[in-house]
């Protein structure tokens, strides 16, 4: 394909791209098709020869397309959203042409410097403590990763290492430290709420070590309090552990609950204090393996500081509101946090801006300098390289759709755009907060989630209603939902965060959950 095929092609794309756009409301949500399908319906191996773009985008509309769950479709009310904008395609169009891995600053200078300054704009507009700028007081500064899922197994490795460290370094260097620190390894433990995403669970997964929860209950509002992080501290120090690393959640997956964040950092201020004074700088070993030996060891001697990450994954885009920043302060005591602008800022995925609180406990964990990569910027120490931020080397320019979509927007746009989502929840909620013939409410509206549902005699009773009405509600066509477990109790979650969704389809997904929970309560009714 030379130039000016390309721009043909590429015009022609742009038209399709546009039709496709309007024709999402027409198409059902979820693709139409049964595992398997599309094997057969391509060849068993790749063309010798090559083809042309008008054979193979007929394909694509006839092969694909069917295959395609419409995501930004005014019914799709499953997961968190992703998010999209035209600003951001245009960008993402930039981006591919620049094609580069862009690992140092030398590849371009301008991704890594795009980066920094779109990250600190963004920063300060979602109201972060002034450690997490680049030019902050603790050299801290904000990176963009592909996806919560790879911030938090980055921090951790970051995590795991400072707290080793830590743990150590009354120790000179040599084979006894060496044994130490492999002593300190075996025993660590990764902590996260019962409700925070199972990425930090798969991320321990990763790095070899322990997981654990801490437990959340309905009083709390399923959020993790400052006491039950103190219990299970305890509890798990009982045993001889460590814990190293903790995921507090500002809008937990199930039901977007924010943790209690002033008192987790109060506990682990004392918890750090106390560790200060009860620390007598020697480490003791038990060779018969006595847990209450092993446990009276650990207590006595030098341990880390846990490293306590916010993942904000979807809700963290709300910061952006006034009324929603006074919960920042308390993030000034932790050490990193991250949202994705993929899911509800219109910025196409994969785009996840994690800050941390001091850049050097990255770059001591992940920098690694072979003679290949040294350049006399990356040796000046002037420049930041990115891939010291990252566990992969090569990185997008994912900043320039960022870029786009916060000039584009600008940050009363992107307001108005979050507020809109969080109104539609609260729509959605009081509609079913007035049929309590029909529906409870599993919590009230939070952020754009409304969780709910169908009322019963008992537990099993609305257990086995809620899953019928859910699977009949995605069987129709109309809505993609998804559901959650919690604590034994089976729910609905509705979210309202696609850019699509307006009040009429809000109307329209309350009147087809009203008319399928009518229906089935009533066969229910004939049966008995």
């Amino acid at each position: 394909m030379d130039i000016n095929e390309y721009r043909k092609q590429a015009k022609k794309a742009v038209d399709e791209i546009a039709d496709y756009y309007e024709s999402i409301p027409s198409r059902p949500v979820l693709a139409d098709v049964s595992p398997g399908y599309l094997r057969p319906l391509l060849p068993d191996a790749a063309p010798f020869e090559g083809e042309s773009m008008d054979a193979i985008t007929a394909d694509l509309q006839s092969k694909i397309l069917p295959g395609i769950t419409h995501w930004a479709h005014p019914g799709f009310m499953a997961f968190f959203a992703c998010t999209a904008s035209h600003p951001a395609n245009i960008a993402e169009m930039w981006s591919n042409a620049f094609n580069g891995a862009h690992f140092n600053w030398i590849c371009s200078p301008a991704v890594t410097e795009l980066e920094t300054v779109v990250l600190d704009w963004l920063a300060k507009a979602l109201a972060l403590p002034e450690c997490f700028l680049s030019g902050g007081p603790t050299h801290g500064g904000g990176v963009l990763h592909g996806s919560a899922s790879e911030a938090i197994v980055t921090v951790m490795v970051a995590a795991r290492d400072r707290y080793l460290a830590q743990a150590t370094a009354h120790l000179p260097e040599g084979e006894d430290k060496e044994e130490q620190t492999w002593r300190h390894r075996s025993r660590l433990v990764a902590l996260g709420s019962a409700g925070a995403h199972s990425s930090t669970k798969k991320a321990a997964q990763v790095l070899g070590v322990r997981f654990d929860t801490v437990p959340v209950d309905e009083e709390s509002g399923y959020a993790m309090t400052g006491e039950a992080l103190a219990a299970k501290l305890a509890q798990l120090r009982g045993k001889g552990l460590e814990p190293f690393y903790l995921t507090a959640t500002f809008g937990s997956t199930d039901v977007c609950a924010v943790d209690d964040f002033v008192g987790i950092a109060a506990t682990l201020a004392a918890d750090n204090n106390n560790n200060k004074s009860n620390s007598n700088g020697t480490t003791t070993t038990t060779s018969n393996g006595d847990t209450a030996a092993a446990a009276a060891a650990a207590a006595a001697a030098p341990r880390g500081e846990v490293w306590v990450h916010v993942d904000g994954a979807f809700a963290g885009s709300a910061l952006l509101l006034p009324e929603y920043q006074h919960l920042t302060p308390p993030f000034a005591s932790f050490h990193s946090f991250n949202f994705n602008p993929h899911k509800w800022l219109l910025t196409t995925f994969d785009c996840s801006a994690v800050w941390v609180r001091s850049r050097a406990d990255l770059i001591t964990a992940l920098s690694i300098k072979p003679a290949y990569l040294r350049n006399e910027f990356s040796d000046s120490d002037l420049v930041t390289d990115y891939r010291d931020w990252q566990i992969p080397l090569g990185r997008r320019f994912r900043s320039l759709k960022l870029w786009f979509v916060l000039r584009s927007y600008g940050i009363a746009g992107l307001r108005a755009h979050v507020a809109r989502g969080i109104r539609l929840g609260q729509s959605l909620d009081d509609k079913l907060a007035a049929r309590p013939d029909l529906f409870t409410l599993f919590t009230r509206a939070r952020f754009a989630l409304v969780s709910f549902r169908v009322v019963g005699a008992d537990e099993q009773e609305r257990n086995a209603r809620t899953e019928t009405l859910y699977e009949t509600l995605n069987a129709s066509g109309k809505v993609y939902l998804t559901s959650t477990v919690v604590n034994g109790k089976f729910a609905i979650r509705v979210s309202t965060s696609t850019a699509a969704v307006r009040e009429e389809h809000v109307q329209a997904t309350f009147d087809l959950i009203v008319k399928e929970t009518e229906a089935l309560l009533a066969k229910v009714k004939n049966t008995q």
